[in-house]
């Protein structure tokens, strides 16, 4: 597959399992107070073998073409854990995985597994909003001796604040699909209308005046 039938394909897969619900009209509410026209729950692609399978030959392909050299796949806890396993396993590589905070008892560890000082790393996410998250468990990995080459993940919302904290961060960011293939199959698959999606490109745009322009 080309790059762009991999993000169509995956795109569609996230429509057709409900992991994205696209609502223009009647936008959610994130954690942040942004209202969004779209809700993503990429969990739910672990239920789904034949979807889950296409991400980590996806993510696998994307990472070996991108980073041949690189050691170890790391996990972002939680969403990005079990996509992080099966890419290690598809690439024949170590596996840790990353918390989002240190634990509060035992040796106190944030990364579980092991990994070596100067050992190549990406780190695999399930979805990027403004990747703060994921920024921080990569400054865990730098910590700990890791040379981060890249993060992985399979969505990322395209969102301006998010394109800008990676390159503040000075690293790459590789993904599977993204919301303009994402908003471009719900179109073609009758989920949203012309009108629809427009609302929905000005989202892109400009998360926090969308609705009012």
């Amino acid at each position: 597959m080309t790059n762009q039938s991999i993000e169509a394909a995956v795109a569609k897969d996230l429509l057709a399992i409900k992991a994205v619900f696209l609502s223009p009209n009647d936008p959610f509410t994130w954690a942040s107070g942004i209202k969004s026209p779209i809700y993503c729950d990429n969990r739910i692609t672990i239920s789904y073998p034949k979807v889950r399978k296409q991400i980590a030959q996806g993510l696998a392909a994307k990472i070996k073409a991108a980073y041949p050299d690189v050691e170890v796949i790391a996990g972002a806890a939680t969403g990005g854990v079990p996509h992080a396993a099966w890419v290690a396993d598809i690439l024949d590589l170590p596996m840790v995985y990353i918390r989002a905070k240190a634990k509060d008892h035992g040796k106190g560890n944030q990364i579980e597994g092991r990994i070596e000082k100067g050992q190549k790393m990406v780190i695999i996410e399930d979805l990027i909003s403004t990747g703060g998250s994921v920024l921080g468990t990569a400054e865990a990995a730098k910590r700990e001796g890791a040379d981060v080459l890249a993060v992985a993940a399979i969505f990322t919302y395209e969102l301006p604040k998010g394109q800008a904290n990676f390159e503040k961060a000075g690293i790459p960011l590789l993904t599977l699909t993204n919301y303009s293939t994402l908003i471009q199959a719900a179109l073609e698959t009758n989920y949203i209308n012309e009108a629809d999606l427009q609302l929905l490109q000005r989202f892109k745009e400009d998360p926090n005046g969308w609705l009012q322009a």
